[in-house]
């Protein structure tokens, strides 16, 4: 087949320019109208069997080859988040409140790319492609199923024998790569605590029950599940992100409310940590006369990624990018990705690509208001991901 890195190259003002545009008009999960619109009007054009409304807005392309072999899922997300963008740039988002602070952009625009590129070889597979583009990566807090269980229930993952994902990484500079087997996003619960106390004068606290109390002291508590109760060297995290109590500086309130988010990547830890979660909350709930609720909900399992799935896409990167040193030790975040069901349901490799770049500026963290990346890294996203998918197929 040809050089993926130097078609990649060429295709670029092409990749950049729906990148910028989808990068200008976001859409918040489940609402990707327009972008889903322009990917399937795009896949259509290259004259693949496409799929739309899958998992509400996700689209499918479906790519024949001329030889029978497996079929490969390709996987691209495409919902921005709910920040206010502070950029600056040229192609700074126009709808409000929404930013594409997460680097989606990139990957949708890698992904049509991609398509044009396997299109053209099309006669050299053993086998077929599904180019997804999954809604709603960034989840819903819960209120209902993100993107990848929903395009799951439509039967995205029907005779899908292996897949491939990847993710614009700016903790890394460009030209940084990630290919390791085993273990890479954690596997996410979250929670919600509702504590029942007896409201009052805030000058009376003895006629009262006091939840804000209580959810202090649990709040506190949970900090030790990790410190306490978890094999120091086997990752954990039990983060109480908001509590929601009172209306006013004189008044002990009835309920007060804990959210936050558990993460792991081993299933005996999450045992134990949802465990030890539930002892402490309700026996710190009853040592102090509150009543509670308590909510846990996963959120999606742990991306791990297969040792021969892998393997073959780190061939294909020494391949492609013969100069590069590719980083195949453990990188473990404590980030989630649903990912994580789709490569339960059929194995894979989810790779990472770095994209900062310090001298630009362009090295500010995921979901920060003024995120943004090294374009250049979209050529090494579209090379890899080509390459790595034609070797899977020769």
């Amino acid at each position: 087949m040809s050089n993926f890195l130097q078609k990649a190259e060429e295709l670029f003002p092409y990749t950049q320019a729906m990148r910028r545009d989808f990068h200008k008009h976001p859409e918040l999960g489940f609402n990707e109208i327009r972008t889903g619109g322009i990917v399937a009007k795009e896949l259509e054009q290259l004259g693949l069997e496409v799929t739309k409304g899958v998992g509400k807005t996700g689209v499918v392309g479906y790519l024949e080859g001329a030889k029978p072999g497996p079929t490969i899922l390709l996987r691209f997300d495409m919902d921005a988040l709910p920040i206010t963008e502070d950029t600056g740039a040229e192609y700074s988002s126009i709808n409000n409140g929404v930013m594409h602070a997460c680097g989606h952009d990139g990957h949708t625009a890698i992904g049509l790319t991609v398509a044009k590129i396997l299109n053209e070889h099309k006669n050299e597979l053993k086998g077929n492609i599904k180019f997804c583009f999954q809604p709603s990566e960034e989840g819903t807090n819960g209120e209902e199923v993100g993107g990848a269980l929903m395009m799951i229930k439509d039967g995205v993952m029907d005779s899908v024998d292996q897949t491939l994902s990847l993710h614009l990484w700016n903790d890394k500079p460009v030209g940084w790569l990630h290919v390791g087997a085993g273990p890479v996003f954690a596997g996410a619960e979250l929670f919600k605590v509702k504590l029942t106390g007896k409201g009052g004068h805030g000058a009376s606290p003895e006629t009262t029950i006091d939840p804000v109390v209580c959810a202090a002291q649990i709040t506190t508590a949970l900090q030790t599940i990790v410190s306490r109760n978890i094999e120091p060297l086997k990752p954990a995290v039990v983060s109480v992100t908001s509590i929601q109590a009172g209306t006013a500086f004189n008044v002990i309130p009835q309920t007060a409310e804990i959210w936050g988010t558990i993460r792991t990547f081993h299933p005996n830890v999450r045992k134990t940590v949802i465990d030890r979660f539930h002892q402490i909350v309700k026996g710190t709930a009853e040592a102090m006369n509150c009543q509670v609720e308590i909510t846990v909900k996963e959120v999606t399992l742990p991306v791990t990624n297969d040792e021969a799935v892998t393997a073959s896409v780190f061939n294909s990167a020494k391949q492609v990018f013969p100069n590069l040193q590719i980083d195949t030790n453990q990188y473990l975040t404590m980030g989630a990705e649903d990912m994580g069901y789709m490569q339960d349901k059929a194995k894979g490799c989810y790779f990472m690509i770095g994209s900062a770049n310090d001298e630009k500026n362009l090295n500010h963290n995921h979901h920060h208001p003024k995120f943004d990346f090294d374009e250049k890294a979209l050529i090494n996203g579209v090379a890899l991901m080509s390459a790595a998918a034609a070797d899977l197929l020769k």
